[in-house]
């Protein structure tokens, strides 16, 4: 039984890879490696096959999806502060990237498709914590792409029976996150300043807060949803169902590290969300997904990454 993983070489991606390796599936990985970085995937080469290309390619995504049980996609071209920049480049690489994934899983009578959504999709919603059932007020142009794939999955399941589910990430954290990018994620980027005595900057006031999920909590969710049944065109979110600003996340970190940790405030970011909390209760019900790691556990492996890994290495962002 072969799956695909589309953005392989990314940060969730590559956890996907090493996790399905491990539970002795055959893994074959789509990736452009526009953002996934090929050292992520330098442990696994010799058990995975490796497919190179770009998901606006029907062709390509086509031969890619050719022969597989399913697909777990995680392929974007992620940020929110990215596609604000560039909303062009974002629908093209996350909407119709998306589209040629599902018509290729179609056309190959693939039985299920995984979508990785986002948090995102709420928006201006200020309800807490979040529940699926919410309506959606996206506000950047990542979290529109976002969304109009959950619509194409809801309705690739609705007209053309190919079973997916859309799954929403609430700001994920973990090893091989790329702290150097200037999307950098939160949780690496403030590692990387607290590891190396440089300058943590916060978009705010630093009351903003999020529902931190460690990255493996995602690949458990991940595995749930290919493999639970009676679930296709559903959406779930995926998170710890906890939430912590981020001037407490600091001091958390100040702790772990031993190191005083004096952050910098400056303006908030246009297309940032002010608050997140996701309810996980129907993914637990329905998925049966529980968060195995919590934020200071997660926290504790992921300082240890960092600490381990050399400078010069690559990493990723997605």
């Amino acid at each position: 039984m072969t799956f695909l993983v589309t953005g392989g070489g990314g940060f969730i991606g590559s956890h996907i890879v090493e996790r399905l390796l491990h539970d002795g599936r055959g893994v074959r990985v789509l990736d452009n490696f526009a953002t996934g970085q090929r050292a992520n995937l330098v442990p696994f080469l010799d058990d995975i096959e490796l497919v190179e290309g770009d998901l606006q390619s029907y062709e390509r995504a086509h031969n890619a999806v050719r022969g597989c049980e399913g697909v777990f996609h995680q392929a974007a071209l992620p940020s929110v502060p990215r596609s604000v920049q560039d909303p062009l480049t974002s629908n093209a690489s996350n909407v119709i990237g998306t589209l040629n994934v599902l018509l290729a899983a179609r056309d190959s009578e693939v039985r299920r498709v995984v979508f990785a959504s986002s948090s995102s999709v709420y928006g201006s919603i200020e309800t807490l914590p979040k529940t699926e059932d919410l309506p959606t007020l996206p506000i950047s142009p990542y979290a529109v792409a976002k969304l109009a794939g959950e619509g194409y999955c809801r309705s690739f399941s609705a007209v053309y029976g190919l079973e997916t589910v859309a799954l929403r990430y609430f700001n994920v954290f973990g090893p091989r996150q790329d702290p150097m990018s200037q999307y950098a994620a939160v949780i690496p980027n403030f590692i990387t300043a607290a590891l190396e005595g440089g300058t943590i900057t916060i978009h705010g006031d630093g009351e903003q807060s999020r529902d931190f999920t460690y990255v493996e909590n995602v690949v458990e969710a991940n595995l749930a949803a290919m493999s639970a049944e009676g679930v296709a065109g559903r959406t779930y979110n995926v998170a710890c169902g906890e939430r912590v600003s981020l001037n407490e996340l600091i001091g958390q970190l100040a702790q772990l590290t031993g190191r005083e940790l004096d952050p910098v405030y400056g303006s908030a970011r246009p297309g940032d969300v002010k608050h997140s909390l996701a309810d996980i209760s129907k993914a637990e019900q329905e998925l049966g997904y529980r968060p195995r790691v919590d934020l200071e556990e997660g926290l504790r492996r992921t300082l240890a990454f960092y600490e381990a890994s050399s400078p010069a290495e690559p990493v990723d962002a997605r």
